[in-house]
Order: structure tokens, then sequence, then C-alpha cells
């Protein structure tokens, strides 16, 4: 790409914003170009309204710029946005009936039926729902979204398992870091020495977006995947990396070498060469205490999903572990990566 696309974080400050900033320093296709976020940051330099968590310096160049307020008027036309879902249902339309591409990684529209869910690896055919949009068909602007932390790393395992053998059945347990949660997380007293098992909304959304992800789009809709699914999440004393234990139920029978083979041929973007796209999005740890947090979270920049553990499942078929990084893969990533998507079938506009 010549020049560089000019983009915009809506909630700059936040965890995510932060990670939208370090992710995207000396990105050949994208550069930050207008920070927003709530109003007590308006008006300020960035470095003094973020406190800056994250383990690279705050580039210079950030630091200096002024955090505008959060409306449409001067903002760039590609919008990564990452904010509470209240403000978000209220925002990110106004961005799109501006014209903005919002590209979001905030729960608000995630499920609405003309808004694509979407991961590349697993479902890039959705982006047609865009053109479903009403701000498309006025202003040319749109939403697309990406989805809960903790559901991209299952979906890129069960993907290729999915489209060679079928699956009825998932039940998936997770192991959530507390950066899921924001900054400051979870309250020191609460998670020291403790396995929080509740995660407000978390098992719905966890249900709702993975079939929705799995789905088939048929016109204008996404039909789910007509799997049975049920999820339990739990908060772990974990800085970074969501571990989930899955089990599923085939539609046609798999050997172990079988699956083995579903994710190490599993390379849906090879040849597009999108630059935060892992080379492999899933990676195989054949040691029997592996995947694990400190260990894997970084594959592939981060942007891969590590498996490990794949064993028969005395009640389902096979059970396995997987891991991902929460805030990278997880969320800034997985927002950037869409975007990338969107820029290389020209879905923005100049």
């Amino acid at each position: 790409m010549k020049n560089k696309l000019p983009i915009g974080i809506l909630g700059a400050t936040g965890m995510v914003g932060q990670r939208y900033i370090q992710l995207l320093e000396n990105h050949p296709w994208f550069e930050v170009a207008w920070l927003a976020a709530s109003d007590r940051s308006s008006g300020k330099p960035y470095g003094e309204a973020a406190k800056w968590r994250l383990d690279t310096p705050l580039p210079e160049r950030i630091a200096r710029m002024t955090v505008a307020a959060a409306e449409p008027e001067g903002a760039p036309k590609i919008i990564f946005a990452s904010i509470d879902a209240a403000y978000a249902s209220e925002l990110e339309p106004r961005f799109a009936a501006a014209g903005c591409a919002v590209v979001s990684n905030s729960s608000a529209f995630r499920m609405a039926p003309n808004v694509p869910l979407v991961l590349p690896e697993v479902n890039a055919d959705h982006l047609h729902l865009i053109e479903e949009q009403s701000w498309r068909k006025q202003s040319g602007g749109y939403i697309v979204t990406n989805s809960n932390c903790t559901v991209m790393g299952p979906v890129l395992a069960l993907k290729p398992i999915a489209d060679r053998f079928g699956i009825e059945q998932i039940f998936a347990t997770s192991m959530q870091a507390v950066s899921g949660a924001g900054y400051p997380g979870v309250a020191s007293m609460d998670i020291f020495d403790n396995v929080v098992p509740y995660i407000a909304n978390e098992e719905e959304k966890m249900e709702e977006e993975m079939l929705k992800l799995l789905g088939t789009l048929d016109g204008s809709t996404v039909k789910p995947l007509s799997a049975r699914m049920s999820a339990s999440c739990n908060r772990v004393p974990v800085i970074d990396g969501h571990t989930v234990s899955v089990s599923i139920k085939l539609v046609r029978p798999a050997t172990h070498e079988e699956i083995l083979a579903a994710w190490t041929e599993f390379r849906p973007l090879a040849g597009q060469q999108l630059p935060t796209a892992p080379d492999q999005p899933v990676q195989w740890a054949p040691q029997p205490d592996r995947p694990q947090p400190r260990l894997d979270r970084n594959r592939g920049n981060g942007m891969a999903v590590t498996v490990g553990r794949l064993r028969p499942c005395g009640v389902l078929d096979w059970k396995f572990t997987v891991l991902s990084h929460n805030t990278i893969r997880g969320a800034a990533g997985a927002t950037i990566l869409n975007a990338e998507l969107l820029a290389s079938l020209g879905k923005f506009r100049s």
C-alpha cells in the first residue's frame, strides 16, 4: 500500500485502545491519526490522559496527540472502536451514519442480524452483510465486529474440524485472564489464591457468538451452526491468555491423526498477505502439559492460537485445550486483522 490509511481510535485510553496503538506502530497500511476517549480525557495530550500499561514505550508522536471528543466531526473515515457496550450502542451508529467504517471490538452489535461478526480465517464471506446496513446505503459507513475474546481461540480450533467432520455438540470451560476485565481488572483480594466461577454475560456471549461465527451466510442472514453448545466461564489469576477446555461430538468420525491434520493444514488466508495474520493460525503443542499462558500466548506475535491435549472424550467424541492471547488475538489484533481484510477487499473509502 503506497499511502497509509489514517485511522482513528475510539476508546483510546483503555487497555484495548492502548493495544491498538502498540500494534499499529510501524504498521505498513494504517497510521493512527485521531484519538478519542471520554469527556474527562478530551482536550488533553494522550500521554497525560492515558496511564500507559503496556510493556513497550508509548510512542512519542502518540503521547503528544490531543485526545478528541468522541464525536464524528473531524474523525477519519476508519474507526477502531473499543468502548463499553452501553456507549457503543449509541456512538458507533453515529460514526457509521457519518460515513465511517467502524471496525469494532465492542459487543453492542455482534448479534445484530445485519452486522458481520467476523474472524477472517473463519467467515470472511460474512462481510457481505455490511451491504445490508442502512448506513452503508445512505453514507457509505458501516459497522463490522470481532467476537468476544474467549470465543476466538475455540472457534479457530473448531473451524477446520467443523469443515471436515461436522460438529453436533460443543462443551467449553474457560479459564480467563484478569486483563479480560480491563484495567484495573479484578481486585487483588478477589483473584489471588482464587478462581471466580462467574463473569457477567460471558457464557451467553460465548454460546451465541460461537454458533454465529461457525454459521453460514444465507443471502442476507447468517444461519448459526446447528450444534448444541454449553459454556462455563471462570476468572483465574493469570494476567494475559485465555485457556479453554473443549469437548466435541462430531457428525462424522475422525481419528486423532485426522484432527491433527485438519489443524496443521488450516491455511485459510494463505496468499492474501495480510500483515497481522499469522502464517499458521492454529498451532499444535505436543507436550502433555501444554498449552500454558506464560509459554504459549505470544505465538504468532500473539495472533496464533495453541491447541494441545487432544484425547478421546468419554462423554462426547474428542476433547482438547486451546489457548489464545485475549488482548491481542482476542481484541485489538482481531480488529486490526478485520480492517486489513476490509482494506484488501477495497471496502474503505479514500
